[in-house]
């Protein structure tokens, strides 16, 4: 051993437990049940958020900034309208029908016009005429609420030799005033029936399987706010308006295989008879511009965001859409739209009375 050398016992080398011990205490990285729970919490949280971001954002890009698919695609042809397909359009002669009529024929279609009064049907196809010189037009006269056969069969023979681009189901009818369901009269409730669901299924029926054939094709049904949220005192047509909503969607996935587009025009008020509502606002379109819009917005989900094979094309609507999908309970809901239509009709029931008291 040299000298100064420093003798080192075995019992004066430091362990490993000695030196953390000399570090002091350490933190632990266990987690509890508790702070494990609020991680989760946060991170679901997170995700809820972002989830609402994404859907507002594709709300306002849908509405405002995203343009729809051109509808010329369908076969429009403003320059030659021998060569151009047809749009067959039920319901033509009033309202929304005759508005998408107008400006189908404007875009370059030939027109088919499908709705009940021979008088009404002949009036709005001269006036297609006048306003879009060289287009063709035709007529077919059908009470959809009778089911008659020999109707269907004179329909069929008109669409026969026809090419046609654009089908719009716009054909429907409503409650006369909002009644409870155990008070419908049964001839109201065929009726509905009838119109808004059997008629679609049976014109579609004629006219896409021609449209698959040619791979391109334009499907409208016109659907509304009470097939997504239920109306009481609207019961039947509440479930026809569902049933098309539930039936564009299945449709339109078995024809985008076929390159034909297929949307359920969610639609809450606009001015026309059935509405019976007669001035226009923000949240209350002119069938023009609703049918303006319309065109404008084809295959853009609008405010029916996550819903496939739907739009709800006008600003305001769309966003009431958004609120009532994701935002207002079901609920709350229901027990708002009961209050409103039984006001509805308390109002129809005395304008009736006032009516008769004056005649």
């Amino acid at each position: 051993m040299s000298p100064g050398s420093t003798i080192v016992r075995a019992s004066d080398k430091c362990n490993p437990l000695t030196v953390v011990d000399m570090l002091g205490p350490q933190p632990d990285h266990d987690l509890t049940p508790v702070s494990a729970s609020l991680i989760a919490l946060a991170i679901i949280g997170s995700l809820s958020v972002g989830t609402f971001a994404l859907r507002l954002v594709q709300l306002f890009a849908d509405v405002y900034v995203l343009p729809g698919k051109s509808v010329s695609k369908f076969g429009a042809n403003k320059r030659d309208f021998s060569k151009a397909s047809w749009a067959v359009v039920t319901g033509a002669t009033d309202g929304i029908g005759r508005e998408f009529s107008l400006q189908l024929a404007k875009k370059g279609f030939n027109i088919l016009l499908v709705s009940r009064s021979p008088e009404k049907l002949g009036a709005v196809a001269a006036e297609i005429e006048v306003a879009s010189p060289g287009v063709k037009t035709k007529t077919q006269a059908i009470d959809f609420a009778l089911g008659d056969e020999r109707q269907y069969e004179g329909l069929e023979h008109t669409l026969k030799d026809l090419n046609i681009g654009v089908l719009v189901n716009n054909v429907g009818k409503s409650h006369n005033i909002p009644v409870n369901f155990a008070e419908t009269a049964e001839e109201e409730m065929e009726d509905i029936i009838e119109i808004n669901v059997l008629s679609i299924l049976r014109v579609s029926r004629m006219i896409i399987p021609a449209m698959v054939q040619r791979k391109r094709g334009l499907v409208l049904n016109l659907g509304s706010f009470a097939g997504q949220v239920t109306t009481p005192m609207l019961a039947t047509y509440a479930g026809s308006k569902a049933f098309l909503a539930a039936w564009s969607q299945a449709l339109g996935e078995e024809l985008r295989r076929s390159n034909i587009t297929v949307s359920l025009l969610n639609t809450y008020f606009v001015v026309s008879n059935m509405s019976k509502v007669r001035k226009s606002s923000a949240m209350i379109p002119t069938p023009r511009q609703y049918v303006s819009q319309v065109l404008k917005t084809i295959g853009r989900n609008g405010g029916a965001v996550g819903r496939p094979y739907t739009s709800t094309p006008w600003p305001m609507h769309a966003i009431v859409d958004w609120a009532t999908a994701f935002i207002l309970p079901r609920a709350w809901l229901l027990s708002y739209t009961y209050d409103q239509q039984a006001a509805i009709r308390k109002r129809a029931i005395r304008k009736a009375a006032k009516a008769i008291k004056s005649s």
